[in-house]
């Protein structure tokens, strides 16, 4: 019982709701927690430190927020980040909204002000109704009100993250919980760590058989791979699909390397043919959204059958017919397609076909890597990453921006599984500086972060996380200095809206922070750059000055963008 609603004896050991929470965490695993402190949490972060446990300290929440959610996908362990109330939780729910869009287990815990009055609107200090408001953002929400459920409310929202299909989990404690006092006997009883939060979840045998011969009886098929299968962490059983049955596969962003890109049944770069001329297409961890122009269209190339694997049932037929969904875990449906696709082969004339068109698709791509120009381009300078990175695949490569995002996609290979973190579902720009700190922090390796001038600005002073913290991350901005481009002319009355500050020097800024400005302007300046600030192991910035006029509008999603048609002839 709390201390509002009994008295103890003198002589009882007493606990309270900081320690419990903290042990109820340490207790499932988590040893790191990523936010920013103030009223009423403060000293959770604190104590959270004495005890030996870590806690990267953001510049603003939401950038904690990607790290905690980032940190979930790498590790298939929910990543918990740490606000304050109202303000403070906003800028969180960004992230856990992200997180719960994209299937990243994330948990965000955040003090909040007391129910009787928030629920009067008496004016509390940040009073906000957090709970209901994280509601349609989160797979789930909860709010501990007594100190003696921590335990089961910790543990709540541990098997939400992890259970099914993973996703973000909002955690509400408000400000009278953490200093509630209980018998200390009592309340590490009161503790627990679930048992098996993510069990299998085996197809059915039919669903299986229906799978297997849809799949024989392609003369075209295709495996696409979402980041739902990086995730999984099963990468010797889906690499096996792959190879043991000759299907060729197409990765997306944070697939890339699961099985290597340089692998000889790697599609993607004949992307394009491979979605239009398949007849059978297999899903694994990958949804037909935007991303896939929800599997219609010119896209597609026009009808077609679908083999889709997803824990969650309800996603089957979301955009168009599946034909045949196996529901249930990843690693548990590819084991069983194995087994009943065992000596299955695919048409050479398939595979010969894509393979022509990946050898032709990457002698034009290398031919505009290869050429000089009076300025850098993406082609070039990406083309110098590149050459670098391949000597490091256990590097993890952080990709963010619009021009920066889809050339680096295309550009940089990945050869290894979980070593590329980009912007996902959302297309969210802000995310890298989050990520960068989740990934030193979780592989202990070095990070590089390719970013568009754009998408850097949103969580800029993370230079600062960064540097505190002494992580060997190097940030790459691709400079054309605007949105898109820099190039746009401006009205007569003020700049453009889509240009940015011509005088601005990101390296500069990195140094003030106490880490290694660069600034280059040829392919040669940036590998060698890049080669030095990955062998120090030093937070690095590389100020990557390219041709204003490189970039187009929106990317590849150019056709998302409304334009006026007003006064146009």
């Amino acid at each position: 019982m709390s201390n509002e609603t009994a008295i103890l004896p003198e002589s009882t050991e007493l606990t309270d709701g900081f320690h419990l929470i903290m042990e109820a965490l340490e207790m499932n695993g988590i040893d790191t927690i990523y936010g920013l402190l103030g009223i009423p949490v403060t000293e959770l972060g604190r104590l959270w430190q004495a005890r030996g446990n870590r806690f990267y300290s953001f510049r603003n929440e939401v950038n904690a927020g990607y790290a905690a959610s980032f940190a979930g996908y790498l590790t298939k362990k929910p990543g918990v980040c740490l606000t304050v109330s109202a303000p403070g939780f906003l800028n969180g729910l960004n992230a856990l909204a992200n997180a719960t869009t994209n299937c990243f287990p994330m948990i965000l815990i955040s003090g909040s002000s007391e129910r009787e009055i928030v629920d009067l609107q008496q004016g509390d200090y940040e009073e906000m109704d957090q709970l209901n408001m994280a509601r349609p953002y989160a797979k789930a929400s909860y709010r501990i009100n007594r100190v003696e459920d921590i335990g089961v409310g910790v543990a709540r929202a541990m098997r939400a993250a992890l259970s099914g299909r993973p996703g973000g989990v909002y955690l509400d404690i408000p400000a009278r919980l953490l200093g509630q006092t209980v018998d200390a006997v009592e309340g590490g009883n009161s503790l627990f760590a679930p048992v098996d939060m993510s069990p299998a979840q085996l197809p059915a045998p039919d669903a299986v058989a229906r799978a297997v011969e849809l799949i024989k009886g392609a003369k075209k098929p295709l495996i696409l791979l979402g980041k739902g299968a990086a995730y999984a962490q099963c990468d010797e059983q889906i690499k096996a699909l792959i190879e043991e049955t000759g299907i060729p596969f197409t990765p997306m962003s944070m697939a890339k390397g699961l099985v290597p890109d340089t692998h000889p049944q790697c599609a993607a770069a004949a992307r394009s043919l491979a979605l239009k001329e398949s007849d059978v297409v297999v899903l694994v961890g990958a949804r037909l959204n935007w991303l896939l122009s929800h599997g219609k269209g010119k896209t597609w190339g026009g009808a077609k059958k679908f083999v889709q694997i997803d824990i969650q049932a309800n996603e089957m037929d979301s955009n168009v017919k599946i034909d045949a969904p196996l529901v249930g875990d990843i690693e548990s449906c590819v084991s069983a397609l194995r087994a009943g696709l065992k000596g299955m082969a695919t048409s050479t004339d398939w595979t010969g076909a894509l393979a022509e068109k990946v050898a032709a698709s990457k002698s034009k791509l290398n031919a505009r890597i290869n050429t000089a120009t009076p300025a850098m381009n993406y082609a070039n300078s990406l083309g110098a990453i590149r050459d670098v990175l391949k000597n490091y695949p256990d590097i993890t490569l952080v990709n963010e921006g619009a021009n920066a995002l889809d050339n680096c996609r295309m550009i940089v290979d990945q050869y290894l599984p979980r070593r590329r973190l980009d912007s996902g579902t959302w297309g969210i720009m802000g995310m890298g500086m989050g990520a960068c700190v989740a990934a030193a922090s979780v592989t202990d390796k070095p990070v590089v972060a390719v970013e568009g001038d754009s998408a850097f600005g949103f969580a800029g002073m993370e230079l600062e996380t960064i540097t505190r913290y002494d992580l060997p991350v190097t940030v790459i901005i691709m400079n054309n200095g605007g949105i898109y481009r820099g190039d746009e002319n401006s009205p007569a009355h003020q700049v453009s809206c889509m240009l940015f500050n011509p005088a601005t020097r990101y390296d500069k800024m990195m140094e003030s922070f106490g880490g290694k400005g660069v600034r280059v302007t040829t392919p040669e300046e940036l590998a060698a750059a890049l080669e030095a600030s990955i062998k120090s192991g030093k937070p690095t910035l590389i100020d990557a000055v390219i041709d204003p006029a490189a970039g187009v509008e929106s990317g590849r999603i150019g056709n998302l963008n409304v334009v006026s048609q007003i006064g146009k002839k």
